[in-house]
């Protein structure tokens, strides 16, 4: 039997090896069994396709193995961003959407991501009612339904989108103001997007790594560093005032300021939150995952919102802004959503939500954290992702989670909490959290202080521990 693990949000797999046509059509039919039996199928099924290798191929698979199934399908005559699939799942009241995608993975790597009536991640019990059906797909020695060609359409998807994340930003200001971006796409699926709309509104708006590349350059298509040294470069020697990068499917966002310093997503989630419950006095609470800057806290509490904090996940984040009602949510990896759009990440939006920022108070990303630094206090955020052998991991998260260790270097542990792997609260310093990979055997150690230094120095102290325990 093949061996495809349909996950939070969809399946993912190396092309040509068990990332295949066949395989394809196996998911899609599992996707298609649930929505004929659980969602208007009627109302059809949107696939699209970010630039990976294969893409038209695979998503015509998923396309003609969703129509086997009698369900209309509209299939993107294009590459698109996952978020363009998501918000016209949502503005056509689609059944659901399928995307041909590995997000921010390597060139190898492809995939296939569901998104749910809603417009957005499936949730986890559709999820598991997609892996049954996935569990009866791969036993079934039936042979397949033939395609029905006649119900795929051809769907233009980055006219409808473009429309719609038009009307979230205030253009006059941006014009007034006259600042000069960068958009790196990574030659993923945002290509043009952010400079056709900055072209429309007669707003400066240059693009790196615009043309659409299955192998994305040799770079991986995740807008962190080193990946984006080309628009740090870009934006230092054109003398822009900020940069803009998307990851491969365009939900991910990462930024850089004039004068090249890497705006991290967690700097990102708190000058969009400062901005938009702020200035803009948008109605709305926040929500966040649990290995996200604490400066949200302090914002939120500052404009009154509640704060809803969650294990790491956009799922998470998704379900809270379906049933409440969430202005902003994001998480650590870059991906951001507020309800003025769909609860959805979307790189461009981000995007478009920053410039606002910038245009609104006549400042740069630097100059707008000094802003909050100085308002809230200095936060300074690291990561590092450690390779462990087998079982070691599990005796990290065990270790760091007894009350043995009441000290990290000259700070005392004043508390803990374990939503999603265990989190020390140093006595005026910070925190650091453990968490441990659920497919991999890796380790993911996060921090959080009041200074570089000594976010570095944490780090290294519970790294190095970890490695000899």
């Amino acid at each position: 039997m093949t061996r495809i693990h349909f996950g939070t949000d969809g399946w993912r797999g190396i092309i040509a090896e068990d990332f295949t046509a066949a395989n394809v059509r196996k998911v899609a039919t599992a996707i298609a069994r649930y929505v004929a039996r659980a969602e208007k199928s009627l109302n059809g099924v949107i696939v699209g396709y970010d630039t990976r290798f294969g893409g038209p191929m695979f998503a015509r698979a998923a396309a003609e193995a969703v129509s086997a199934a009698g369900i209309p399908v509209w299939l993107s005559d294009e590459p698109c961003p996952t978020p363009a699939v998501s918000l016209l799942v949502r503005h056509r009241a689609a059944a659901g959407g399928i995307m041909i995608t590995a997000s921010h993975n390597p060139a190898k790597w492809s995939g296939v991501k569901y998104k749910a009536s809603y417009g957005s991640s499936a949730l986890p019990g559709i999820v598991a009612e997609i892996e049954r059906e996935l569990e009866t797909v791969l036993v079934d020695a039936a042979p397949s339904l033939a395609p029905r060609n006649d119900l795929i359409q051809a769907l233009h998807t980055h006219a409808p989108y473009l429309e719609a994340i038009d009307k979230l930003v205030d253009w006059e200001k941006l014009r007034d103001r006259k600042f000069r971006f960068v958009a790196d796409p990574m030659h993923g699926a945002s290509c043009g997007l952010l400079h056709e709309l900055c072209r429309r509104h007669g707003i400066v708006c240059d693009e790196i790594r615009g043309t659409p590349e299955p192998l994305f350059g040799g770079v991986n298509p995740e807008p962190i560093l080193p990946n984006i040294a080309a628009l740090q470069e870009a934006v230092v020697t054109g003398n822009f005032d900020a940069g803009f990068a998307a990851d491969g499917d365009g939900d991910r966002i990462g930024a850089v300021d004039a004068d090249g310093t890497f705006i991290t997503p967690h700097q990102i989630f708190s000058i969009l939150l400062w901005h938009l419950a702020g200035t803009r006095k948008l109605s709305g609470d926040v929500a966040k995952t649990f290995s996200t800057t604490k400066m949200i806290d302090k914002i939120a509490t500052k404009f009154g919102r509640k704060l809803f904090e969650t294990p790491i996940g956009f799922k998470y984040i998704c379900e809270l802004m379906l049933e409440r009602d969430i202005l902003l949510g994001g998480e650590e990896s870059g991906g951001f959503a507020t309800k003025l759009h769909v609860p959805e990440r979307d790189a461009t939006v981000s995007a478009l939500l920053l410039a606002e920022v910038m245009a609104w108070h006549g400042k740069r990303l630097g100059e707008l954290l000094k802003m909050l630094h100085e308002e809230f206090g200095e936060h300074h955020y690291g990561r590092v992702d450690l390779e462990l052998s087998a079982g070691q991991k599990e005796k990290a998260i065990a270790h760091y989670g007894s009350e043995k260790v009441n000290r990290l270097l000259e700070w005392s542990v004043e508390r803990r909490e374990d939503l999603d792997g265990q989190k020390l609260y140093l006595r005026d310093a910070g925190w650091v959290l453990l968490r441990a990979s659920g497919t991999e055997r890796m380790l993911r150690v996060y921090a959080e202080t009041t200074h570089a230094k000594t976010t570095e120095r944490v780090l290294e102290d519970v790294c190095a521990k970890v490695r000899n325990l």
